[in-house]
């Protein structure tokens, strides 16, 4: 089996947030949907897992936090600024909140955080491999803070 990721979140309105999803171009796997929870794949390795709150209980009883804390924030990649630019405003227009951050622009790196209808954390963002530095993001410095 190949290593993948399932990232499980808990929602308020099923419904909604699969319309949400579907609108920042996750696709639904039915396979893995009912009443109760939502497969949404953003590709092969990566699945996103909407669970209402009534499932989510049955897995934990740690509260579920209220939609204005932020505890983690997920990032995909898109394949340009203008899907990253296309993502956020598909989130603004469907039940989430567009640029709960200022926009990061680095010439060589783009992204734009947004915010789901339940208040979950995601970031679009686009990254131009010809303009990483090979040694890391501070060439100049080691982990230690030495030079």
């Amino acid at each position: 089996m190949p290593k993948m990721i399932f990232i499980s979140l808990p929602v308020a309105d099923l419904d909604a947030s699969i319309t949400f999803y579907k609108a920042l171009g996750f696709t639904n796997n039915p396979q893995f949907t009912d009443a109760t929870a939502a497969c949404m794949v953003w590709s092969e390795a990566i699945k996103v897992m909407l669970i209402t709150h009534e499932k989510w209980r049955t897995f934990t009883t740690r509260p579920i936090p209220p939609s204005t804390s932020s505890e983690v924030a997920l990032n995909v990649s898109c394949d340009n600024r203008e899907a990253v630019d296309a993502m956020n405003a598909a989130a603004g227009a469907n039940g989430g909140i567009a640029d709960i951050n200022p926009v990061q622009d680095l010439g060589f790196m783009y992204s734009r955080d947004m915010a789901d209808p339940d208040g979950h954390i995601w970031g679009a963002m686009w990254m131009d491999p010809v303009g990483i530095d090979p040694v890391g993001m501070d060439s100049a410095a080691t982990p230690s803070g030495d030079k």
